[in-house]
């Protein structure tokens, strides 16, 4: 009988049009036909169900469920849009045209997200034509990640009954430079704001300034009270009031994470020294806030002395899983306001709560012990939760899932950048890990 790995290394090819249409949610660009594909695809591979979900806003959601002669259910998240390709200058062949090159596979959502879940439909091909599929398996498949879920909740609630299940296995992740690999139990939350001050009915003469206030002055004076000089510190009353509480056992979690500042400041050759003196916990649990850019005043070619009535800034935070991205926003407010800034006005844009499993859960703790099956012992290093955001709270504390996640990706592979990549081999061990955990959760009282 044919092996799972041989399999896939015959079938990967099946879905080189899945991956050649250019799916991108900021463009609103082959959503409809990238799903209908999809729709198209499950019900080849003879899924029980497939459903269509459109009813609560957005690009279509898909799911399905392959049903098993068993009480157990595991969950699969994914999404179906991929990040614009960039410069195409900057690749080595064409973004949208499947390239297979030194053992990788290279093309726009190689990683993130269409070769996670082609891994996943080749995994339950194979145990469905070989009569071995242990557990009954459900597929979310949603088309807007990339742009912030915006919808997700709506559809979450209102399908509760539709997604139940034992585990959710998320979108996937990746080995890290060491080559081990990266098992996470959730995400950080995130909080998008704008900032944003007028000082005038128009742009001044520069001459002006003798006694008239300038909107970016203001405006960056206001801002830099927000931060404590020359430390990650946020000078924003009650924001860590709701910072979540690390256990003793996460704990060890979190000093077991490898770090190597040396190797990140000359990685990515950075000017100034860190920030904290505990970059793993700050990674891991605290917030942040970063200015994403500042727009204000004339930045064209040669000189124009203006004093700029208006200036606004783009804010991310950064938080801990179980902070609120919305009170985070009116906690800017608050002390701008206190700071003696009423006039710089905060905009929520847009934010994600976080979520962190439960480590003690039997259902975590039965995927880490698999994955040191296939990776080895010292060769998974896991990640209380990643470090940056998606929408993991709204099955793993909306709908209370146990959620874990890890994947085909390396620390090479270039995930929204230009020559995104996997290697096979990387994918070969992810599909043994995933057969595993199916085989176990059955056999899980």
């Amino acid at each position: 009988m044919t092996s799972l790995t041989e399999f896939a290394r015959a079938h990967f090819k099946d879905y080189d049009e899945f991956f050649e249409l250019k799916t991108i949610a900021a463009q609103h660009l082959n959503q409809k036909e990238t799903a209908d594909w999809l729709i198209a695809k499950f019900k080849e591979l003879k899924a029980d169900v497939v459903e269509e979900w459109n009813d609560h806003g957005g690009p279509s959601n898909i799911f399905a469920e392959f049903k098993a002669d068993s009480d157990k259910t595991v969950l699969f998240y994914n999404h179906y849009d991929t990040q614009p390709e960039g410069d195409v200058n900057d690749w080595d062949s064409d973004p949208y045209q499947v390239t297979v090159k030194d053992g990788k596979l290279i093309v726009r959502g190689a990683l993130d997200d269409k070769g996670e879940l082609v891994t996943r439909l080749i995994l339950i091909d194979y145990l469905k034509q070989t009569n071995q599929l242990p557990v009954n398996v459900k597929f979310f498949v949603e088309g807007e990640e990339e742009i912030g879920s915006s919808h997700i909740v709506e559809y979450t609630n209102a399908y509760q009954e539709r997604l139940k299940a034992d585990l959710c296995i998320w979108e996937g992740g990746a080995k890290n430079s060491k080559g081990k690999l990266v098992v996470s139990g959730g995400l950080k939350g995130v909080s998008c704001i704008e900032v944003g001050v007028e000082t005038a009915n128009t742009d001044l003469h520069s001459s002006q300034a003798s006694y008239a206030e300038s909107a970016p002055w203001r405006l960056v004076q206001g801002l830099a009270t927000l931060r404590e000089v020359g430390t990650n510190r946020i000078l924003i009353d009650g924001i860590y009031d709701d910072v979540d509480s690390i256990s003793d056992e996460e704990k060890q979690y979190v000093e077991g994470y490898e770090f190597d500042p040396d190797k990140i400041s000359q990685d990515s050759e950075l000017a100034r020294p860190l920030l904290t003196d505990d970059p793993k916990l700050a990674l891991v649990n605290e917030p942040t806030i970063t200015i994403n850019g500042l727009t204000s005043g004339y930045q064209k070619e040669g000189v124009k002395t203006v004093l700029p009535r208006f200036a606004k800034a783009k804010i991310d935070f950064r938080l801990s899983p179980n902070q609120d991205p919305e009170r985070v926003a009116q906690l800017t407010q608050q002390q701008l306001i206190k700071n003696g800034f009423s006039d710089l006005k905060v905009k929520y844009l847009v934010g994600q709560p976080g979520y962190r499993a439960d480590i003690t859960d039997p259902v975590i703790r039965l995927v880490l012990e698999q994955a040191k099956e296939v990776y080895g012992p010292t060769g998974v290093q896991y990640v209380l939760n990643d470090f940056v955001a998606g929408p993991a709270y709204a099955f793993g504390r909306n709908l209370g899932l146990p959620l874990i996640n890890y994947g085909i990706g390396n620390s090479s592979s270039n995930m929204h950048g230009a020559n995104e990549n996997v290697l096979f081999s990387d994918i070969e061990q992810v599909l043994i890990l995933h057969e595993r955990i199916l085989r176990e959760v059955n056999k899980q009282g």
